[in-house]
């Protein structure tokens, strides 16, 4: 065999050596949100959730849209939220969106958009009603 290749390397047997990178020490990452250590080799915080590499500026305002955040604002639990929610979806849609839906052109057809307003207000303020009887008091008991 050898004199197929005479000049063959005999040392096959070897695993290709890789050259060795070396690293710098760096400093321990923090998280933004909370300032506790990052775990090695997480992409998330595991006391808050926020990203690795995501700064505070660009996440901040995004934090105020999500759901827990909203209820803790508030004051208000769970199924109070969602009465709440469903009170503005009413409140909006009456509102507005019926406005720009329908167009108007004789005075029957006025009245009949106005009613149909009062419908949708009426179902936000049953919404507004039940969100506050559903709103838990958060005061602490001695």
């Amino acid at each position: 065999m050898p004199e197929v290749l005479p000049n063959a390397r005999h040392e096959f047997w070897r695993p290709p050596t890789v050259q060795s990178v070396t690293t710098k020490p760096e400093m321990v990452e923090v998280c933004d949100g909370c300032g506790s250590e990052f775990m090695v080799g997480a992409r998330y915080c595991h006391v808050c959730g926020s990203g690795r590499g995501m700064r505070a500026s660009s996440a901040s305002w995004a934090r105020y849209l999500e759901f827990h955040n909203i209820k803790e604002g508030l004051g208000l639990s769970t199924a109070s939220l969602v009465a709440f929610m469903i009170g503005l979806g009413c409140l909006l849609f009456g509102a507005v969106v019926v406005g720009m839906i329908y167009s108007v052109q004789t005075l029957a057809e006025f009245q009949a958009v106005q009613l149909y307003r009062i419908q949708w207000l009426l179902g936000s303020v049953a919404a507004f009603v039940a969100g506050i009887l559903l709103k838990k008091n958060l005061e602490t008991k001695p």
